[in-house]
């Protein structure tokens, strides 16, 4: 542990009397003892071990330590020696802890309520049970100067203490409080963070959305004005920046970005806004001079502010420094950041490593060298097996090199096999293969079959799954007329009616009633209020919105990797694990009806689903630098827990890769895979490879406009030759990318290319009578552009454009 600053209490814990420290300093008390959390208030600082055990050191004036040994140095808080501690917060006077039960205890300076004990007291000397929130399960504690916030896990917020500025947000006029009363006004929002300043407050939302309240003197609320306010206040500025983060001071707040920025507001008048200005901002600005680096980690003292950039390994610094607060060792404020003297970039790890071994099935009549050209060997081998002139099946091979790795399992494709032999006839062989035990089809073979050739063998499992669905329906129907029981019928498809604006809860609703058979249904979806017929475009806007407004951030669900920009299972989810569930059916059932849904998840995902395991590689594709660290890690031939004095709970390797992707999120995993083989299981899923899985369900990215043009076809009046079809072709291609993805969206329901390529996807533009006022309506279940015959390039332009930025919903034309 470094530390620097005001010494004057002993709140640095180094023991020594000086006044301040002006340089990062090492604190020994806890080397090797797993240091996790240090809370510091005015004049005295709290330490948390990983053990639960809590340390304090500094002014002990009110009680604030919990405990009489003096405060030079860090000592243990005994009467908490029963508690395992999860969570410590320091106000002006006063501690506050949280235990992993959720229990929160108080001592310290309580004369403005601010200990929650329901009587003000000067000092309480020894931790007290805040009894009025035993019945909820609290996850985290915040102070400000003279009062607290705490949120439960079921997402309630709870305020006590000092409320002269509207610190505590339960309205204008409201008195002090002594003891935790519920925010009600943030009721129904889901929150994930909140902090507390010196006399305001804030909470952040699971969506990214900021509400701020109490003391906006210097405009440290971020409303452009400097007025108090005695409720939450929605920052609207912010609502755009993706904030992840909120770190209060007295007077100033800092806002962390999802992408690394920092934005900070209120009191400049000691630096501590970072814009080379003593100016107040009564509005979130960017610290400029930290453009281009992203930062990770955030924390404002009294008047100072420091940030963490992990790819340097730097701390930067910049406010008040009248007590070598900033660590920079210089004397005076400082307007920008600086960076911290002495502290060198961390690394992180685990302590042992694992060694994969490899075993080798038994292969007798062949002896192989895995080469350059084993592929091809390969190939003439399977033609040998099929011609029954070799008994070992080439698939022992195929899976010897899966664990080796020694050749790209693309090498064994056979592209031409779709022209060459119809793909559909054999996979019903290989269906029926029990009925026909002497048959050999290629089926049996999938190593030979890329991609594109699994996804015609899937599409046809499906199809063949529907018709004995809908077969079955129908027979059901007609058993009911005979039998004069006409109200028993059953629907041949999978109906789902549902509300644009309440579309999660419609589509949960709505997929509960139905059974196993009904999923493998062909499906159907009808917006409420909308006119048109589902012939495809319907249900490929509604795989598109659903999934994109269960994957929001709100729902804290999905946790998104900004290095990577990809999406895995979190474990800090407030939601029901039906909703795993639902997303897996959903995903099962975009599959099923040959639909391209854009899901950010990574390649261990499709892995898990055909139970391959995964590996270090798939820690690399999720948070890059993690599994680098990682790597390099395994590969140091030294004692890394000696070296490194990297000691951690998860151990390095296997297990480690075992608890990011299967451990931690086992519960809303196997709620989604149950869902998701609910719909697409079965022996068809044997037939993939994981990257094949992948490319069938989200598509791919390769855009080859030149194709999609040439492949066209036009009704009505228009032809290629047709000057408003020219036209047309001229703006289109002149479009930035976005916008030619924006289209695609519009017009096919997805801006993604399917699995077949852009030669699978085949656009119509029609002529209508309609005039140069109207726009362009797209008919999205078949692919089709009506269009009024544009006389300039520019109408056209504007015309489209206008189309294409309003593609949500369906009606008839």
């Amino acid at each position: 542990m470094l530390c620097w600053g005001s010494s004057a209490s002993g709140q640095l814990g180094i023991g020594a009397s000086e006044a301040s420290v002006f340089e990062p300093r090492s604190c020994c008390m806890f080397d090797g003892r797993g240091l996790k959390e240090v809370a510091c208030g005015s004049h005295h600082s709290l330490f948390l071990l990983h053990d639960g055990s809590v340390y304090a050191s500094g002014s002990n004036s009110c009680g604030q330590l919990g405990h009489d040994k003096g405060g030079w140095r860090p000592e243990l808080v005994g009467a908490l020696d029963a508690q395992k501690i999860a969570g410590v917060s320091c106000g002006q006077a006063h501690s506050l802890v949280v235990n992993e039960q959720g229990q929160v205890f108080a001592w310290g300076a309580g004369e403005g309520g601010q200990l929650g004990l329901g009587a003000a007291e000067e000092a309480v000397r020894v931790p007290r049970l805040i009894k009025k929130l035993c019945e909820h399960r609290i996850s985290q504690v915040m102070c400000g100067k003279q009062h607290c916030i705490a949120l439960s896990k079921d997402g309630q917020l709870f305020v006590w203490g000092e409320n002269s500025s509207g610190q505590l947000g339960l309205g204008k006029g409201e008195p002090s409080t002594l003891s935790p009363q519920p925010l009600r006004s943030l009721c129904g929002i889901p929150l994930a963070q909140i902090s507390a300043g010196g006399d305001h407050s804030f909470a952040l939302s699971l969506s990214g959305a900021v509400f701020g309240w109490g003391k906006n003197s210097a405009g440290q609320l971020g409303l452009n004005d400097e007025q108090d306010r005695a409720v939450p206040c929605h920052i609207k500025f912010l609502r755009s920046q993706k904030v992840v983060y909120i770190s209060c001071g007295e007077e100033h707040t800092a806002a962390l970005t999802k992408e690394g920025g920092l934005f900070t507001f209120g009191n400049g008048s000691r630096g501590q806004l970072g814009h080379d200005s003593t100016r107040n901002e009564p509005l979130p600005r960017r610290v400029m001079e930290l453009m281009g680096t992203e930062v990770s980690q955030i924390a404002c003292g009294r008047h100072h502010t420091l940030a963490f950039v992990p790819s340097t390994g730097l701390v930067y610094a910049f406010g008040c420094n009248t007590q070598g607060q900033l660590g920079t060792g210089l004397r005076g404020n400082a307007k920008s950041p600086l960076p911290v003297r002495n502290i060198q970039p961390l690394c992180i790890g685990n302590t042992h490593t694992s060694i994969y071994s490899i075993e080798y099935s038994p292969a007798s009549e062949l002896n192989c060298c895995f080469s350059s050209v084993f592929a091809d060997k390969l190939v003439l081998i399977l033609f040998a097996l099929l011609n029954d002139k070799l008994s070992v099946d080439p698939n022992i091979l195929v899976q010897v090199n899966l664990k080796v790795h020694r050749v790209e399992y693309n090498h064994f494709y056979i592209p031409d096999i779709s022209r060459l032999v119809d793909i559909q006839e054999d996979y019903l062989k290989w269906f029926l293969r029990k009925a026909d035990i002497g048959s050999v089809t290629l089926c049996a073979y999938p190593f030979i079959l890329n991609a594109q050739a699994k996804t015609t063998v899937l599409q046809t499992d499906a199809e063949l799954q529907m018709q004995m669905a809908v077969s079955g329906a129908n027979l059901h129907n007609v058993f009911m007329l005979l039998t004069m029981e006409p109200l028993l019928a059953r629907n041949p498809f999978l109906v789902l009616h549902v509300r644009r604006n309440l579309l999660v809860s419609d589509a949960l609703r709505e997929l509960t009633v139905y059974n196993d058979v009904d999923l493998k249904k062909p499906l159907k979806v009808i917006f409420d209020g909308e006119e048109a017929v589902d012939a495809g475009g319907v249900t490929k806007e509604f795989f598109l919105l659903l999934l994109k407004e269960l994957m929001d951030p709100i729902y804290g669900m999905f946790t998104q990797y900004s290095e990577s920009n990809l999406l895995w299972f979190s474990d800090k989810c407030f939601v029901e694990h039906n909703w795993f569930h639902l997303i897996g059916i959903i995903c099962g059932l975009a599959i099923y009806n040959s639909t391209v849904v854009d899901l950010h998840f990574p390649l261990v995902l499709y892995k898990k689903l055909l139970n391959v395991s995964p590996t270090l590689d798939d820690l690399k594709e999720l948070s890059p630098t993690e599994g680098r660290s990682l790597q390099q890690l395994l590969e140091y031939e030294g004692d890394v827990e000696e070296t490194f004095c990297l000691n951690f709970a998860v151990s390095l390797g296997t297990e480690s890769i075992q608890y990011v992707f299967s451990d931690s999120v086992q519960e809303q995993y196997s709620a989604f895979s149950s869902g998701f083989l609910k719909v697409c299981g079965g022996e068809i899923l044997s037939l993939f490879q994981p990257s094949e899985l992948m490319a069938m369900v989200v598509g791919n990215n390769n855009y080859n406009w030149e194709e999609m043009e040439k492949n066209a076809s036009y009704k009505g009046e228009f032809s290629a030759s047709h000057p408003t079809v020219k036209m047309f072709w001229e703006v289109f291609h002149e479009f930035p990318l976005e916008k030619k993805k924006q289209f695609l969206l519009f017009l096919t329901g997805s801006d993604r290319i399917p699995i077949h390529g852009m030669a699978s996807l085949r656009i119509v533009i029609q002529s209508t009578a309609a005039e140069e006022h109207y726009l362009p309506v797209a008919h999205t279940c078949y692919n089709m552009l009506d269009m009024p015959c544009y006389q300039t390039k520019e109408t056209l332009r504007h015309r489209l454009t206008q189309a294409v930025e309003q593609y949500e919903g369906f009606s008839l034309v």
